[in-house]
């Protein structure tokens, strides 16, 4: 899938590649530039890609990517970059993500003005637009029968001045490399990465573990849904990684780092991704987006501060006064669940899962579907499969225990 083009910009050739945009206007003397390119691929056993992306300058309200121009100077209304994994069988989850990206971006800029627009601002109006795609989802589930459970996951990111805000939906994710370490902003909302977090699973058990393709919430399966908003602080240098988990699930954590340390152009970057995804197999669709960001009014990477790590961001609620709303600074540390080691920094759920499909209600498999709603699976099936490795692995011990 690519995304639609607006009149100013011209499509890339294909189904499988992605396209590129230009911004040629003149920029204010502190400004951040953007090199990037996105790139999607059925893989090697689906008939349809259902994924899309959505790579859109708010202040010119352009979208898509015209492939001979691949740089851009971030203007005041910010960007926005987003990766969809649609799910329900058939072409639905082709429908859904692509509803998915159109709703994200015309919420984005309806009414957006001229103004520039403030960080507090741009987080909530990135929130509402993922919610509101939720729901128009839901709803054009329900009125047609052929597309009862279609969903999609997302993966945004929007940039206004050096701040990045990343909304989270399911289980595509979001990175940054910064000089030799690559982490994971954003956390999978999953069975498995939850049952890692409370210390059920490690991440060698996760890659083998039998329900690792359930996740815990998707755009359309509920009328409501549960953003996860968390952000980050770019740097020159710094490469923004967002990708569907038919390239996180096959492609081992430090070959996507060694691929994104390669110095190479955004397009040769998503073209080597992709192509290992496919040599591991090709599972899933996959999906790339490479953002590289640069400009004097970035620090400097080598400048010190808080490292990169899971951080949330807390909007004030939408009842109290602007004025009087506290808000985190952007440097102060939030909740993070971040490990260092070896110059190499993750969260719990970065270990590869094989075959791992986003997709668990996609019709295209025939395990049981699962209605989970909000971010967290019912106790009674945690504990339910929880006890069921427990005998397994007993049982096995006491097998071996009995041989000669």
């Amino acid at each position: 899938m690519t995304q639609p083009e607006t009149p100013t910009t011209a499509t890339a050739d294909g189904g499988s590649t992605g396209e590129s945009s230009n911004a040629q206007d003149e920029a204010p003397a502190t400004e951040v530039r953007v090199q990037l390119f996105a790139r999607t691929d059925v893989g090697q056993v689906r008939e349809h890609n259902e994924d899309n992306f959505l790579v859109a300058d708010l202040s010119r309200r352009s979208r898509g990517l015209l492939e001979a121009n691949r740089a851009t100077v971030i203007g005041q209304q910010g960007a926005v970059f987003a990766v969809c994994d649609g799910m329900g069988g058939a072409a639905a989850g082709e429908i859904a993500s692509q509803l998915a990206v159109d709703i994200i971006y015309e919420r984005l800029v309806d009414g957006l003005g001229d103004q520039p627009i403030k960080r507090d601002d741009l987080a909530r109006r990135l929130v509402r637009a993922v919610e509101s795609a939720g729901l128009r989802i839901f709803h054009e589930a329900k009125a047609d029968r052929s597309r009862r459970g279609m969903g999609t996951t997302v993966t945004a990111a929007a940039l206004v001045d050096e701040v990045l805000f990343f909304a989270q939906v399911g289980d595509s994710r979001g990175y940054i490399l910064r000089g030799d370490t690559l982490v994971q902003l954003t956390r999978d909302q999953s069975l498995v990465n939850q049952l890692i977090e409370a210390g059920q699973l490690t991440e060698e058990e996760a890659e083998t573990f039998e329900h690792n393709n359930i996740i815990l919430q998707a755009l359309g399966t509920s009328d409501t849904v549960q953003v996860d908003l968390t952000y980050a602080e770019v740097r020159q240098g710094d490469i923004l990684l967002l990708c569907s988990d038919g390239l996180s699930g096959m492609v081992r954590f430090e070959d996507i780092r060694e691929t994104l340390r390669s110095g190479a152009e955004p397009l040769d970057i998503c073209k080597a991704l992709t192509e290992r995804a496919n040599q591991a197999g090709g599972h899933d669709n996959i999906t790339v987006i490479i953002v590289q960001f640069d400009g004097p009014s970035l620090k400097p990477s080598d400048t010190e501060g808080e490292p990169l790590k899971y951080r949330k961001y807390t909007l004030a609620d939408d009842a109290m006064d602007e004025k009087t709303a506290t808000m985190p600074a952007v440097t102060d540390p939030l909740a993070t669940t971040d490990t260092t080691a070896d110059g190499v920094t993750r969260s719990a759920s970065t270990a590869p899962t094989g075959s791992h499909d986003a997709s668990a209600l996609d019709g295209d498999h025939d395990y049981d579907r699962v209605d989970i709603p909000g971010t967290h699976v019912p106790v009674w099936m945690v504990i339910g499969i929880v006890a069921g490795v427990v005998v397994l692995l007993a049982g096995t011990a006491f097998l071996l225990f009995r041989l000669p």
